[in-house]
């Protein structure tokens, strides 16, 4: 089988594909001055693309890891999430907090199935 690299660049490529799998690069908002909520939706939106771009969607993401730069947002986080999820079934999850670049508050990395 191949391996397809989307959005390849000097040292990670956003996506790769491998057989009926996508895994997603660490996605972060394009507006660091937003707030957690609003990143949250960000990186959301921009993860809706890659996928795309893969031939999935949220709906087939078997897991998810979520970084995040100040536990106490979590609950602001969860809200995005929720709203993106819809009645879709969430994937297995995990949040983390970390010490993420300056003004990130969230970083999301997913694996999905293709098709």
């Amino acid at each position: 089988m191949t391996i397809k690299h989307i959005e390849p660049g000097e040292w990670n490529s956003r996506a790769v594909l491998h057989g009926d799998y996508v895994w997603l690069s660490g996605i972060v908002a394009g507006d660091k001055m937003l707030g957690v909520k609003e990143q949250t939706a960000d990186v959301l939106a921009r993860i809706d693309g890659f996928l795309a771009k893969a031939g999935s969607d949220k709906t087939k993401i078997v897991n998810a890891i979520i970084y995040i730069a100040d536990m106490n947002d979590k609950d602001a986080m969860n809200e995005a999430w929720v709203d993106w999820m819809g009645d879709a079934d969430p994937p297995a999850r995990a949040c983390v907090g970390v010490e993420l670049t300056p003004n990130t508050k969230v970083e999301i990395m997913c694996q999905a199935v293709i098709g």
